[in-house]
């Protein structure tokens, strides 16, 4: 008895030291994943958490920027569209100076300054963060039939942008989880989300109470959108008078450099559609400002075309939250000024 009571005595400061090895939390800084902090605080991981391999993750970069890659056989696998680039309409670096806001008047100089495009689709890099995709009016151009799946499945948006917006192919499963693979290499980091020393306190101390951790999460989630919001608006009902606000011809310039031109330059532009910077292509853009046509600037930005089989002409359109009434009145005002031959300072 004297000997099983000693040997307990020796083990118990063993058992402790184990139990609280366990409960330590782990190290966090600002290079460590959002996600990983969030799945430490007891969230759920989502449907579309991997753990990508180095080879799924270069596969997946090249499928995103290059159209295409190797297949599992070592093949050289087929173009997932003909036509279009995930990069014609989407952005793999941070495009938002603020995640918590989707303002297009401050991403213009933002994405300026970085020397991206200024363009319609939300940016992969945080997709992962996100926890729905094609969201709100996306709904009224797709209909519920194609954006059921997709609204709450990465996955399924992967496809679907392939298939739809890209006029492609159906992608095999390997290629869509390459595809996500490369993702999760652009997922938010602690860092992105600009806590402030006292943040980070708050963040610390209370994860030491586990019945804090649900109330963290759902802080640490303020610091970003779950969501890329998709709100539609009208062309004006005069295109004479458009949306009544005084453009600024600079402003316009940069939505005309970084945007129009991102797709309708002759040199690597994805459109049919070719504009450049001579005043024959202001003085036509002047010229259809006003009709009931797709190259009426009011129209397309507005409305877009539909991808239809075939490559008819196609283009996204611009949500609000893309580009703004204002920015559109400045891209007219810089278009105007243009036909008439004049130049910006």
């Amino acid at each position: 008895m004297k000997k099983t009571l000693v040997l307990l005595t020796l083990l118990i400061p063993f058992f402790l030291v184990s139990f609280n090895k366990g409960k330590e939390k782990k190290q966090w800084d600002e290079g460590t994943a959002l996600y990983d902090i969030l799945i430490d605080l007891g969230e759920e991981k989502p449907k579309h958490y991997i753990k990508p391999t180095e080879d799924q993750i270069k596969k997946g970069e090249q499928i995103v920027k290059k159209g295409w890659t190797m297949t599992p056989d070592g093949e050289k696998g087929r173009p997932v569209s003909k036509h279009y680039l995930c990069t014609t309409c989407h952005n793999v670096e941070r495009e938002d100076p603020d995640l918590r806001v989707a303002n297009p008047e401050t991403r213009l100089p933002y994405v300026k300054e970085k020397g991206i495009p200024f363009v319609q689709g939300s940016p992969f890099w945080g997709i992962v963060n996100r926890e729905s995709w094609y969201n709100d009016d996306y709904v009224e151009k797709y209909g519920d039939g194609k954006i059921e799946k997709a609204h709450n499945d990465l996955r399924e948006s992967i496809q679907l942008c392939a298939i739809e917006c890209s006029q492609g192919r159906p992608m095999d499963d390997w290629e869509i989880e390459a595809v996500l693979a490369y993702y999760w290499t652009l997922d938010y980091k602690m860092s992105d989300l600009g806590l402030t020393e006292a943040d980070w306190e708050k963040l610390k101390a209370d994860s030491q109470s586990e019945g804090n951790n649900e109330a963290l999460r759902t802080w640490l989630k303020t610091f970003y959108l779950q969501t890329s919001p998709a709100t539609f608006f009208d062309a004006p009902p005069s295109k004479v008078d458009g949306y009544g606000l005084t453009g600024n011809p600079k402003i316009g310039k940069d939505i005309y450099n970084i945007s129009c031109l991102w797709c309708h330059n002759a040199k690597d532009g994805v459109s049919h559609y070719v504009l450049d910077n001579s005043r024959n292509s202001f003085k036509h853009l002047d010229r259809m400002m006003f009709k009931d046509s797709h190259f009426s600037l009011y129209q397309i930005i507005a409305y877009g075309t539909y991808s239809i089989p075939g490559h008819r002409p196609y283009m996204p359109h611009y949500p609000e939250e893309k580009m703004s009434k204002q920015q559109v009145e400045d891209l007219r005002a810089y278009i105007k000024l243009r036909s008439k031959g004049e130049k910006l300072d």
